[in-house]
């Protein structure tokens, strides 16, 4: 018995952490580097349960619609499936990544008004004026959440099928064009430069200005003298 109490009672040298039983472990997560910042966000739109008919019956799996965005210009948007709802979304994240669409952002709204159509889906999407926010709904708002836009009025019509919808609006984002871009700005900026008048090079000189000429006299024709 003796025995069996000196081999259970702890040392007196021993380190505290130690004789509690947890020490070491809660040491370790103290020593644990800061988690660094993901650089995507990612939010799952819709998770559905398929069936596939087989020989011997039906096989059951789970489809995962992710939509992965930087909080800036960049969006993408996964379609996977798996034999768990971990696997698929893992599955669909991978997928979104790989497929990011780039678009233009203009004091953090969208340029211009674009439409698209996918299949049976129409998503349309406007740019608003700062503190309007975002108006939208379902897909669409789980979508424009994950970017840098934080005015924009949409509207979806249409089929209501939320994989379609999903696609249409990034494909309505990544089809904008850049202001700098539009063929419009060129006339603009075209127009002004030949409207703004010509700057003396220095200042003792001056821009030359046109003088208009007067028309010459016309001299009297010459009376014959008649005898």
């Amino acid at each position: 018995m003796a025995e069996a109490l000196a081999t259970t009672t702890p040392r007196p040298d021993a380190p505290r952490g130690r004789q509690q039983g947890r020490g070491g472990r809660r040491d370790d997560r103290r020593n644990q580097a800061p988690d660094v910042p993901k650089e995507f966000e990612e939010v799952v739109i819709n998770i559905d349960r398929v069936a596939r008919v087989v020989s011997g019956g039906r096989r059951f799996r789970f489809k995962a619609l992710v939509v992965v965005g930087n909080r800036k210009n960049k969006v993408g948007i996964g379609v996977a499936k798996g034999a768990d709802v971990q696997s698929a979304i893992a599955k669909a994240t991978d997928v979104a990544k790989k497929h990011l669409v780039t678009f233009p952002l203009t004091k953090e709204t969208i340029p211009h008004e674009t439409e698209v159509k996918l299949s049976g889906a129409r998503v349309l999407i406007k740019p608003a004026a700062p503190g309007t926010g975002i108006i939208a709904g379902g897909v669409v708002r789980a979508v424009v959440s994950t970017t840098g836009i934080r005015n924009l009025v949409s509207k979806s019509l249409g089929s209501t099928n939320k994989v379609n919808i999903a696609y249409a609006t990034v494909n309505a984002l990544g089809g904008l064009v850049p202001r700098d871009k539009w063929i419009t700005s060129d006339r603009t900026a075209a127009k002004k430069a030949e409207s703004t008048p010509v700057v003396a090079e220095s200042a003792d000189e001056k821009p030359a200005k046109a003088v208009a000429k007067k028309p010459a006299a016309k001299k009297p024709a010459a009376k014959k003298e008649t005898k």
